[in-house]
């Protein structure tokens, strides 16, 4: 991607996208040429955590289930390869194919059954549970579903919108009051997350306040 985001700590993230049965020797190719490139080794050594992640792929995004243990990363994975990034080099019309199934977004029925398993994963999934988790005194157990929870916030937050996320965990300002222009609900979440005592019951008014959100923002 390229977002002028970038220091010198920060990842190379490439990706190279083949028919499958090209992933292996393409993948190969490139570890062998890494292993004595002086321009790759330079840039390992450009910041204390800069690298280069190249990963070779067949570019064929496939929806998966939002279940109990986790939201799906089709969004994501959809905004990352065709929307965010910026292609170096295109040969054929394998990009251009591949980027018509799901620009400039997926169709309805999708869109409604991704943003109704949204809601769910949020509200019934995560939300639901912090007031009995804080009744046992669980209180990391219920942080981490409010975690949880945000990030399906996010998630039904774009679906909503028809509009493609970059993470649900980083650049959280750039997405929701930039990409999605709501800037005065992103004024609201940073004190989602302010809590003065953690062994308390405050994150159950959190976990309340997220819920207003969730009614207001992502509508069914």
């Amino acid at each position: 991607m390229r977002r002028g985001k970038a220091t010198p700590d920060s990842c190379l993230d490439l990706q190279v996208i083949v028919p499958p049965d090209d992933i292996e020797p393409v993948d190969a190719d490139f570890r062998a040429f890494a292993a004595r490139s002086d321009a790759v080794a330079t840039l390992l050594a450009a910041g204390r955590y800069s690298d280069l992640h190249l990963d070779v792929i067949h570019g064929i995004v496939v929806p998966r289930e939002i279940d109990e243990e986790g939201i799906d990363w089709l969004e994501v994975e959809v905004g990352n390869l065709f929307v965010y990034s910026v292609p170096l080099f295109v040969r054929g019309e394998r990009l251009e194919r591949l980027r018509a199934e799901w620009l400039p977004y997926y169709d309805e029925a999708l869109r409604r059954e991704r943003l109704e398993a949204a809601r769910w994963f949020t509200v019934d999934v995560n939300l639901d549970r912090i007031p009995w988790l804080l009744d046992r005194e669980l209180h990391f157990q219920a942080f981490d579903r409010f975690y949880r929870a945000f990030q399906g916030f996010l998630l039904g937050l774009h679906v909503a919108r028809r509009r493609y996320p970059i993470a649900y965990n980083k650049w959280i300002r750039e997405q929701v009051a930039e990409n999605l222009a709501l800037p005065e609900l992103y004024d609201r979440l940073p004190g989602l997350f302010a809590v003065d005592r953690f062994e308390s019951r405050a994150l159950e008014t959190k976990a309340r306040e997220l819920r207003r959100l969730v009614d207001a923002y992502v509508a069914p």
